[in-house]
């Protein structure tokens, strides 16, 4: 099986012209394939315990660890959040910029509440790809990234929550609720509910001088495709820890989560369902139009179907070309790493590289190569074309370590 993958991969990341990358995929039993490729930083060869930046691939992590709380009674779903934050008490909503150009901000209608924020219909945004925020922030001197209580209250709503998708610093303000109710910092919760029963031992907000040592340079591809290093500034404190975006970890170490969310042995029955399972409704994830390209291209994906969101994750409604089946799990980093969870088929993986812009044509397709290449060899493809939620719900592996039940330090 191993040498038809490594053939397209190794095919997949020349073409792309990438300078190395790492892909792993597993099934319920363990690793299926994996493959370090190219170098991690000039003349050091790539290896599966490189360490990448993943960005919003933090996200499902905060969002699993806000679940385990809700399932111990620490948090509701559907309770307004701001009985947890109460700077959130009183929003306000964005409704357009006047003809003088000052925003007009009306009184919001609807609380946000946990529910909203895992789910990304609260309001909030991310001015990568959402101009108008991008205007509002300047126009409000408002941080990008709200980094306290004092910032976040005076951040304006996009739209009442619930009523539209937007992707945003949702899982940050997920993260803060997490610390408010338990009084421990996100990385030791993180830590001591995540990381370290999966054996997540690369897994980090501030990583060390072991971690920096393995570390992959961080590339830019340029207007004619070339590839130039940056050189990117290592913080050596963090008094804000963002739960939607700043853990670093390694292909194997981020794999393990994968395992465990594929086999169900995080939460209990109804939050795994609800992590697993679309929970939008009517509201379909939006495509995302870049406002700094030098981030991010276009984020739009597969166009000819409706994508939602479950309490974690992106959910494809049908099944994909590269064999994906309907009701899968998925979603990526800004460095262009990307991760993708099939209930239906029994398989995950993931393709990690440390390049931006975000959404790279070329990285992209070298990770849907990967991601066809399992399914060819497993012979799964045209196998996942409908996925029931109860399919979902009921694809549980044997052997597994089962964490749902809080049998380590809360």
């Amino acid at each position: 099986m191993g040498s038809d993958i490594d053939d397209a991969l190794e095919h997949a990341v020349k073409a792309a012209g990438l300078t190395g990358a790492v892909a792993m995929a597993a099934d319920r039993h363990g690793v299926i394939h994996s493959r370090a490729l190219g170098e991690r930083d000039t003349d050091v060869s790539m290896t599966l315990d490189s360490v990448a930046r993943i960005a919003s691939m933090t996200k499902a992590i905060t969002s699993a660890l806000a679940l385990r709380l809700v399932e111990r009674g620490l948090l509701d779903l559907d309770d307004p959040i701001c009985d947890v934050l109460t700077e959130l008490t009183e929003p306000v909503v964005f409704e357009r910029f006047g003809l003088d150009g000052r925003p007009i901000l009306n009184p919001g209608h609807t609380l946000v509440t946990l529910r909203h924020l895992l789910t990304h219909t609260a309001g909030y945004g991310y001015d990568t790809w959402n101009q108008p925020l991008g205007h509002l922030q300047a126009t409000l001197n408002l941080p990008r990234i709200p980094t306290g209580p004092d910032e976040l209250r005076r951040v304006p709503l996009l739209f009442e929550p619930g009523s539209q998708w937007n992707y945003g610093i949702n899982t940050d303000i997920v993260g803060r609720a997490c610390e408010v109710v338990t009084g421990l910092r996100l990385d030791e919760l993180i830590r001591t509910e995540i990381t370290e029963p999966l054996g997540m031992r690369d897994t980090t907000f501030l990583p060390g001088a072991d971690h920096e040592a393995r570390r992959m340079a961080v590339h830019q591809r340029d207007a004619d495709g070339s590839l130039h290093r940056l050189d990117l500034p290592v913080a050596s404190e963090l008094p804000f820890l963002a739960g939607g975006g700043m853990l670093h970890s390694t292909a194997a170490d981020y794999l393990k989560f994968l395992q465990a969310v594929l086999s169900g042995s995080l939460l209990g029955p109804d939050m795994q369902s609800a992590f697993t399972t679309a929970q939008t409704g009517d509201v379909s994830v939006a495509p995302m139009m870049t406002s700094v390209p030098r981030l991010s291209q276009d984020v739009v994906l597969y166009p000819d179907q409706a994508l939602k969101w479950s309490l974690g994750f992106m959910v494809n409604t049908a099944q994909t070309a590269e064999g994906r089946s309907a009701g899968s799990l998925a979603w990526a980093g800004l460095y262009n790493t990307y991760y993708w969870i099939d209930p239906h088929a029994g398989v995950c993986g993931l393709f990690m590289t440390q390049l931006l812009p975000f959404a790279d044509p070329a990285a992209l397709d070298a990770f849907h190569a990967y991601e066809r290449a399992i399914y060819a060899s497993l012979n799964l493809i045209g196998t996942g074309g409908e996925a029931t939620a109860e399919a979902i719900d009921s694809d549980t592996a044997d052997g597994e370590p089962d964490i749902s039940r809080g049998s380590h330090p809360a």
